[in-house]
């Protein structure tokens, strides 16, 4: 059986739909549902969900006295000099950034301010992050519990090298990207789950909330991913190009079809570089340029994506992931162990992975928990290393920022409006846990927030906060060694982009405006711009 999903999209010669239009509607949509009680104001106010504003939501700095508060306000101020490199630039991880020699290591480095002590720590999670889990039962014990349906065995199959997953090309295999199945909320009681933050969507009945291609021994898979791509021409100011439009679809199903409303979207693993900084980012400081409702007409309507947190159950800030949908590290690593290799931990007690009650013969294979290691198969110190680690992936150093081209492409890219959604700096938290993320200025070039992207980039699915049209804005930093650590340069959250320019031409909705900005630059100009993102 075969299954396919194609996005809507606009004819070239077409226009996308009047994006003001759309935001009025959901703004009255909005309205209407505040009216009627069923969510209360977001984070401008005082309550959500009739609930009193948690830390996560903040809406002022309680970390800086006024001085501090002062000089973090002066200095991520964007700059309007462009004759010589900012004061710190080179340092875009703070002092955290490595200063390694770059190679296919470089996402691989350790914070530099961690202690010797914490070293030894993040070495130990490296090695959690590379483990291969192994079907149960086995001798291993303390490795058991894969699958039984899974993506991949490891952490480090996905996130290759810590870096950027690609979309499976020639007769490369598909690990380090996958498809997200779920449907729009239908029924009452569905809608009001997704509006208090009770889930984030709803799964295929049959297959789950990911479509898993590999299985333990005796047991089908769920099937195989097909990708194949149309090329369409794109006009430049000088010159035409093309891009490729990806069509998915599953075959070889090994469990009968799908929901025939069960949408596919498509994720290549981002990079883990710096995570622990963007965990470490004030809220107030990513809800202050949060403006769903586009008042001061810029064209720019990014929102926060709001979630509820696993432990606490308070609502927070998502801040990871392509959508959003995460609001710290350990529970996307959580989420990504039951998800991506079929592993349970104490935050999502799933032995059985993303199996589902229609998957019975999935659910008859033993798991790997070990009473004596704990109630799950991945416990607590396996988090906590998995976690530190991830935190403490350090973001190499810029390369080139005095070139001239280089600052004529930063020039470029301010001009074209790019650092309206990926902001370029930001000061953690004087707070924060570790001092290795405290008090740091860095240049992510992302305002975490959740913009449309137009139709084009949409995949009909909605997570949470984000409808389909919506992703997070990625963060910049490092995009520019994609090549060296993953021999490749695929990007966007699918890698249809094959290259930076691609990924720039992809945009649409909030960021038509500077696509098209993009494409309408003289060759000289555009090339400055790509070597500017090449030096991040």
């Amino acid at each position: 059986m075969r299954r396919t999903f194609l996005t809507t999209r606009r004819a070239r010669t077409g226009k996308f739909p009047d994006d003001k239009i759309k935001r009025q509607r959901s703004a009255t949509a909005l309205r209407l549902l505040l009216l009627a009680g069923l969510i209360a104001a977001l984070p401008a106010t005082v309550v959500i969900s009739g609930e009193a504003v948690p830390a996560g939501l903040a809406t002022e700095r309680t970390d800086l006295d006024p001085k501090d508060k002062a000089r973090v306000d002066n200095i991520v101020r964007p700059t309007t000099d462009f004759s010589k490199p900012e004061q710190f630039e080179r340092m875009q991880g703070g002092a955290g950034t490595s200063e390694k020699r770059v190679n296919q290591d470089a996402f691989s480095q350790s914070s530099a301010n961690i202690t010797f002590e914490e070293e030894g720590t993040f070495k130990l999670g490296n090695g959690m992050f590379r483990k291969l889990w192994v079907s149960s039962p086995s001798s291993t014990q303390a490795s058991d519990g894969l699958g039984p349906l899974f993506n991949a065995r490891a952490c480090q199959s996905c996130h290759l090298k810590d870096g950027r997953g690609h979309p499976p090309e020639g007769n490369s295999d598909a690990t380090s990207m996958f498809l997200r199945l779920a449907r729009t909320a239908e029924t009452a009681e569905e809608k009001a789950a997704i509006v208090e933050r009770k889930v984030l969507n709803f799964p295929d009945p049959t297959y789950g909330g990911q479509f898993q291609d590999l299985a333990v021994p005796g047991l089908k898979s769920e099937g195989r991913m097909v990708i194949s791509y149309q090329q369409f021409p794109v006009q430049l100011s000088d010159t035409m190009t093309t891009l490729r439009w990806p069509i998915y679809s599953v075959t070889d199903l090994g469990y009968g079809a799908m929901d025939p409303k069960t949408t596919l979207s498509p994720r290549i693993t981002p990079p883990m570089i710096g995570l622990g900084l963007v965990e470490q980012i004030h809220p107030a400081d990513i809800l202050a340029n949060a403006d769903p409702d586009d008042k001061d007409g810029d064209g720019i309507s990014g929102k926060a994506s709001i979630v509820r947190d696993h432990k606490s159950g308070e609502l927070t800030l998502g801040r990871f992931g392509w959508k959003a949908s995460a609001p710290s590290i350990r529970q996307q690593s959580a989420d990504a162990f039951a998800g991506d290799i079929g592993i349970s931990t104490p935050d999502v007690p799933r032995h059985w992975g993303d199996c589902t009650d229609a998957q019975t013969a999935c659910l008859e294979k033993p798991n790997g928990v070990q009473e004596r290691l704990g109630s799950s198969e991945a416990p607590d110190p396996i988090m906590d290393l998995v976690t530190f680690y991830s935190q403490n992936l350090a973001v190499p150093a810029r390369r080139d920022i005095d070139d001239r081209q280089v600052l004529r492409g930063k020039q470029m890219f301010y001009e074209a409006g790019c650092a309206s959604c990926h902001m370029p700096k930001f000061v953690t938290r004087r707070d924060a846990p570790n001092k290795a993320q405290k008090f740091q200025l860095i240049w992510p070039y992302s305002d975490f927030l959740l913009h449309d992207m137009g139709d084009e980039l949409g995949d009909g699915q909605q997570v949470g906060d984000a409808s389909g049209n919506e992703w997070r804005t990625p963060p910049l930093w490092g995009i520019g060694l994609t090549k060296t650590v993953n021999g490749h340069t695929f990007f966007l959250h699918d890698g249809r982009a094959r290259n930076l320019a691609e990924a720039i031409l992809w945009h649409g909705g909030e960021g038509q405006k500077s696509r098209d900005h993009f494409a309408a630059l003289p060759p000289q100009d555009r090339d400055a711009l790509i070597k500017f993102l090449e030096s991040l």
